[in-house]
């Protein structure tokens, strides 16, 4: 048996022991695990996060931009704090080294020749436990025909998210017959937070985008949306960003982007950053050109 070490005598008397709170919004109380997985999501130092969503297939096939995600996505992976993608994509296509938080999108089933609220939870909690993600996404689709069951899916999935200490990222989606206003994302958005999602993913306004951030106790990340000019992304991130978003969750604005690598490399600036719009766009268009400088480069030397 080893010898036993000497007691030791550096209490530290003169230091009070302190407990720092977590640094994310209304995510104090939560569980070591679940705090855990979501420092893998948003960045500790700036409290944000710049994810890489590329699950569009789940619903509507090989989407413009990833039509060969082996090609056009993991060049762009070491940009992303995390990615939000499908298990087949993540399984078949993502290498086990990548770094960065996994978001899993746990819902699904129709497809755009469908009414899509009408979703079932399609990922089972041990299976997402076996992948290592950071957090499982869920659509809930308030104002949609199959609103109840949406809803239902991100309680079921935060009841046993809970019981494993896996965090739950509810994506509103807008039904068909509700105005896509201010009103009705505060409406979706608090609805999510009051049942239970640890984070929730909704759209910029240019109207009221504040007030749909103030009011929902957990972070709120800005999805990207369609996609738009490069400015006009930018724009919209920065504003997001300095009127309460944690982050954005972008996808067809950087893959789609004419320069994805530069694209997401000036996302990032904005985010964690806080570069304005035109620095971020002057920061796109240099590496814009340095990137067509270097495949020129490559081109010449194959010959």
């Amino acid at each position: 048996m080893p010898e036993a070490d000497k007691e030791g005598k550096n209490y530290f008397l003169d230091t009070p022991i302190t407990t720092e709170g977590f640094f994310l919004k209304g995510s104090n109380s939560l569980d070591w695990g679940m705090k855990n997985r979501l420092s893998r999501i948003f960045n500790p130092k700036t409290g944000r996060t710049v994810m890489l969503a590329v699950d569009h297939g789940y619903f509507q096939g090989p989407t413009t931009g990833l039509e060969r995600i082996d090609v056009t996505i993991i060049p762009l992976m070491p940009y992303a704090d995390t990615l939000m993608l499908t298990r087949g994509i993540l399984r078949s296509t993502i290498p086990p080294t990548y770094g960065g938080g996994i978001v899993i999108r746990a819902s699904g089933g129709p497809s755009i020749l469908r009414d899509l609220s009408n979703e079932q939870l399609a990922v089972d909690i041990e299976d997402a436990l076996r992948m290592n993600v950071a957090a499982m996404a869920v659509q809930v689709f308030i104002g949609g025909e199959f609103e109840t069951q949406s809803v239902h899916n991100m309680t079921r999935l935060v009841d046993v998210g809970t019981r494993y200490g896996m965090p739950v990222l509810a994506v509103t989606a807008v039904g068909k017959d509700m105005v896509r206003d201010a009103r009705y994302f505060r409406l979706a958005c608090r609805i999510c937070a009051e049942l239970g999602a640890h984070y929730v993913k909704t759209y910029y306004l240019e109207e009221g985008f504040d007030t749909v951030a103030a009011s929902c106790p957990v972070p709120l990340v800005m999805a990207g949306g369609k996609k738009i000019p490069e400015l006009d992304a930018l724009t919209m991130s920065y504003k997001a960003i300095q009127e309460g978003a944690a982050g954005v969750d972008m996808g067809r604005n950087i893959f789609q982007s004419a320069a994805p690598r530069a694209m997401i490399k000036a996302v990032r600036g904005v985010v964690h950053d806080n570069l304005k719009p035109r620095e971020a766009y002057q920061l796109f268009l240099e590496l814009k050109q340095q990137e067509a400088k270097s495949s020129k480069r490559k081109a010449v030397a194959k010959k």
